[in-house]
């Protein structure tokens, strides 16, 4: 099994990035698994009587980038989720490149925790924003 960061080598400002060309098809799968047909997301005709103009990517699937980049590469395999707080300040469209960046930003070594500040960008705009904490496991 590969496992993540200990609690040890993490440190406060620790960040990663990861990237992600949102496409039609992972819109779709994405309403497919959750339920989510709003016509917003699904519908090109629906979408161009918007504000948004034509369809845009569910926030969720943004979120689910975050949770991407925390259970992958920062803490990683085997961290607990426990939290996370969102804001959705924007919509992300189908074909934009989602660059999500995950940053350590309080490690609380007693109870195991780690706080991270979870941020989405697209074309150099803030997307989704958030905090999340997660536990690490004790180091087999």
């Amino acid at each position: 099994m590969t496992s993540g960061f200990t609690l040890e080598q993490l440190s406060i400002d620790q960040s990663v990035e990861y990237n992600k060309i949102v496409t039609e098809d992972d819109v779709h799968t994405f309403a497919a698994v959750t339920g989510d047909s709003n016509p917003v997301h699904l519908d090109a005709e629906y979408a161009a009587t918007t504000s948004f103009g034509k369809q845009i990517a569910h926030g969720m699937l943004s979120a689910g980038f975050i949770s991407a980049a925390i259970g992958t590469r920062l803490p990683g395999p085997g961290c607990i989720y426990l939290e996370q707080n969102l804001k959705f300040r924007a919509p992300v469209f189908i074909g934009q490149e989602v660059i999500t960046r995950i940053t350590v930003t309080d490690i609380n070594e007693r109870r195991r925790r780690v706080t991270l500040k979870t941020v989405c960008e697209c074309e150099g705009k803030a997307v989704v924003t958030g905090e999340a904490t997660v536990m690490i496991p004790a180091a087999e």
